[in-house]
C-alpha cells in the first residue's frame, strides 16, 4: 500500500490564486519535472474550475517545452500526459554547452518596486529560496508613497536583502539605481509580481559562459496564471512566454531565421527576467531614462538595453532553463493599460532608433533590402494583435488596435520624455567598482 501511495505525485500551480476561475477557458498552469518514478500517477492541486492544464516540462534543469491536455473531475489522464511528454523528448533541442566553469562571478538580484508590497512579498520569498550559493538582493523602492517596503525588509531580517530608495519616478531610473548600488560582476533583474524558479539565478549566470563576449542573458517568462480572458489574450501575444529553444545572438553572425535582426527585439526576452554584465551597462551609459514605466513612454527600456548590448558588439544569450513565472493582468481595464504601455514603449524605442544616425541608417538599409519580409512581419504583428474569435467578446473592444495606435504615439512620448530632461545615458563616464 505504501508503494501505491508513493507513486501519487502532486502537481502544484505555478502561481497560487485565492480566486477560482469563473471562465470556461481557464487553464491550470504548472511544471512537470523529469525523470519521474516508474508508473507515477499525477494529480493536480487547486484545479477546481479549470478544464485544461498546461505543463512546462523539464528534464533535470533543461526546459523541453509545453504540453497541454484536458482536465476531468479536477484531474488529468496520466497516460495521455506520458504520451505528450514522449513527443517532446523526441524533439528536444540540446542546450548550447557552457565553457568550463571557473570561479563563479559575484551576483546581485535587483527587484524594482513601487507600493506593491503584497506581490513583492511573494517575489522575495521565491528569490530567497534560490539554489545559487552566493548572491545579494537589492530592492529598489521607486518614488514610494509610504515606508511600507522599507519596514518590511527591515522586519524580514535577512542579511542578503537591502533597500535602495530612488526618489525620482521611472523604471529606468530604478534599474540604474540598482546597477549603481550593486558591487558585483553580474546583476540580474526581475519584477515584483513574479515567482522565480529555484534554479533561475544559477541558470542565468551559466549563460554568460556560453559565448566569449556575452553581455546579457535572458530567460523564459511563462504565464503563471491563465484564469481570465485578459490573461489568456496576453499569453498568446508574447513570444518570450513560450520559446524553449536556447539561442546565442551575435551581430557578427546574423541568424538566418531572424530576417530583421537585430531589430526583432521581441525574441530576446523581457524585463522580468534578464541579467547583465555590470561593466557593459556602465560602458553603455545605463538604462535610458526616457524609456520605461513611470516615464511618458511607459515601456521599452528593456528592449533598448537588449538591442544596445548587441549593437555594441557583445553577445546576447536566450536561456529558457532560467525560468520566471509571471502573473499577467487579470482584468480588462488593466489589460488595456498594459496594451497601451507596450505600444507606447515599442513606438518610443523605434523613435530612438530613428533619431540616432548610426542605428537609423542600419535600420533603413535592412528595411530596404528586406522590404517584403518587413511588410510581411508588420501584417503578422497587426493580425496577432487581434484577439482570437473565442476571446473577442470577452475583451475590451478594439484591444488589438489599442496597442497599434499607441505605437504611433510612441515617438511623441519619447520626445516629451527627453524634453523633461530624462537622460538617455545617465551613467556615461560614471566610475564603477566591484566587490573583491
Amino acid at each position: 500500500m505504501t508503494g501505491a501511495l508513493d507513486r501519487r505525485i502532486p502537481l502544484v500551480p505555478a502561481l497560487a490564486s485565492e480566486e477560482a476561475p469563473t471562465w470556461n477557458g481557464a487553464v491550470w498552469v504548472g511544471a512537470l519535472h523529469l525523470p519521474a518514478p516508474e508508473n507515477a500517477e499525477y494529480y493536480l492541486e487547486r484545479a477546481e474550475g479549470y478544464r485544461r492544464a498546461r505543463f512546462l516540462v523539464r528534464q533535470e534543469r533543461m526546459v523541453l517545452g509545453f504540453v497541454e491536455l484536458g482536465i476531468e473531475g479536477g484531474q488529468i489522464d496520466t497516460a495521455e500526459l506520458r504520451r505528450e511528454v514522449a513527443g517532446l523528448l523526441t524533439a528536444t533541442v540540446s542546450d548550447p554547452a557552457c565553457a568550463e566553469a571557473g570561479i563563479d562571478p559575484t551576483v546581485t538580484v535587483v527587484v524594482c518596486t513601487r507600493d506593491r508590497l503584497e506581490s513583492l512579498k511573494v517575489a522575495l520569498a521565491s528569490i530567497l529560496m534560490l539554489d545559487h550559493p552566493d548572491y545579494e538582493v537589492i530592492v529598489v523602492d521607486n518614488a514610494p508613497r509610504t515606508d511600507a517596503t522599507l519596514r518590511y525588509v527591515a522586519e524580514l531580517g535577512d542579511p542578503r536583502v537591502r533597500v535602495v530608495t530612488e526618489a525620482r519616478p521611472g523604471l529606468s531610473r530604478a534599474r540604474n539605481a540598482g546597477i549603481a548600488a550593486a558591487k558585483t560582476e553580474i546583476v540580474a533583474f526581475t519584477d515584483d509580481d513574479v515567482v522565480v524558479d529555484p534554479h533561475w539565478l544559477t541558470e542565468l549566470v551559466a549563460g554568460f559562459r556560453i559565448g566569449d563576449a556575452v553581455g546579457c542573458v535572458c530567460g523564459i517568462v511563462p504565464s503563471g496564471e491563465i484564469r481570465t480572458p485578459a490573461q489568456s489574450y496576453f499569453d498568446q501575444r508574447v513570444g518570450w512566454a513560450s520559446s524553449c529553444v536556447p539561442r546565442l545572438f551575435d551581430l557578427a553572425d546574423p541568424p538566418a531565421d531572424v530576417p530583421l535582426f537585430p531589430f526583432q527585439v521581441g525574441i530576446y526576452g523581457t524585463g522580468a527576467n534578464f541579467a547583465v554584465d555590470r561593466r557593459v551597462v556602465f560602458d553603455l551609459g545605463g538604462f535610458d531614462e526616457a524609456l520605461g514605466a513611470g516615464a511618458p513612454t511607459d515601456g521599452g527600456e528593456d528592449l533598448d538595453m537588449f538591442f544596445r548590448v548587441l549593437h555594441s558588439g557583445r553577445q546576447l544569450v536566450y536561456r529558457p532553463s532560467a525560468v520566471v513565472w509571471h502573473r499577467h493582468r487579470a482584468d480588462n481595464d488593466a489589460l488595456a493599460v498594459q496594451a497601451r504601455g507596450y505600444g507606447l514603449g515599442l513606438g518610443a524605442w523605434l523613435a530612438k532608433i530613428a533619431l540616432n544616425p548610426h542605428t537609423r541608417w542600419l535600420a533603413l538599409r535592412l528595411a530596404v533590402t528586406k522590404a517584403p519580409t518587413f511588410f510581411s512581419l508588420s501584417r503578422k504583428m497587426s493580425h496577432s494583435a487581434a484577439p482570437p474569435s473565442g476571446l473577442a467578446g470577452e475583451l475590451p473592444a478594439g484591444i488589438g488596435a489599442t496597442e497599434l495606435r499607441s505605437m504611433v504615439r510612441g515617438p511623441y512620448a519619447y520626445l516629451k520624455a527627453r524634453r523633461e530632461g530624462r537622460d538617455p545615458a545617465p551613467m556615461r563616464g560614471v566610475a564603477h567598482d566591484f566587490a573583491s
